[in-house]
């Protein structure tokens, strides 16, 4: 009987076993996935479009556009060389901004291979590109103190917008945003939540509403996307 305690003491006290080695790049591999959602620009800044990220492997992965809006620098597809470019992402469990770099060629169907994609560095920024604008809007509560009340539309991306409204909202907030981002184009009905509250810095200026979209289906962002990369475009061309 003593015999048998001795070697249960010993069986007690043996230390766990190592854990198992980490891959080199198991890190990286898992910061970038299927269906990431990403906005592609040139590498001095200039929007190209937004995709998804689709099929990553080691250094190479395909870009599938959500919008088949033609991209007037991307239009002579089939004579384009290798196109060194900038991705960025958001990783939905970290919440950070990935920042990746690599060298796209077409394909068919609007899709894009990226070869030498190498990941730069994630951040706690902001994920996707915003277009700053200033154009009348309206907000839409519901409830006993609901009402539609003006407001105005200071930027938006495809994951949210800031409006500017001198009704006092707080985080948490609910209400139907709806704006014309382009005269030619239908108004945009997005269901907005309020994240961050905004006051003005100067005594009785308006506040501000950083807010995020909520229940948007693939055919609602893509219709965003398209209206905010048309919005781009005629800004930048001064139409």
């Amino acid at each position: 009987m003593k015999l048998f305690n001795l070697f249960k003491k010993q069986a007690e006290a043996a230390p766990p076993p190592p854990p198992p080695a980490q891959k080199a790049g198991e890190d990286e591999e898992m910061v970038v996935y299927s269906h990431m959602r990403v906005e592609v620009t040139t590498t001095d800044g200039q929007m190209l479009f937004v995709a998804k990220l689709m099929y990553p492997s080691g250094t190479t992965a395909e870009l599938h556009q959500y919008s088949e809006v033609e991209i007037p620098l991307l239009k002579d597809r089939s004579e384009m060389e290798p196109l060194p470019v900038h991705i960025r992402g958001y990783h939905d469990r970290l919440r950070k901004a990935v920042y990746m770099e690599g060298m796209i060629t077409p394909a068919p169907k609007h899709v894009w291979l990226v070869a030498h994609l190498n990941i730069s560095k994630l951040g706690n920024d902001r994920a996707f590109f915003r277009l700053d604008t200033d154009l009348e809007a309206t907000a839409t509560t519901f409830g006993s103190a609901g009402g539609v009340r003006p407001c105005r539309l200071l930027n938006i991306s495809v994951g949210g917008a800031r409006i500017q409204s001198e009704h006092r909202y707080y985080e948490g907030d609910k209400f139907l945003l709806n704006v014309q981002l382009l005269e030619d184009r239908d108004p945009s009905i997005m269901f907005c939540q309020v994240l961050r509250v905004i006051k003005g810095e100067e005594e009785g200026a308006p506040w501000q509403y950083g807010c995020q979209f909520l229940e948007l289906n693939e055919a609602d962002q893509d219709k965003i996307i398209e209206n905010i990369f048309a919005a781009q475009r005629k800004k930048r061309n001064g139409t």
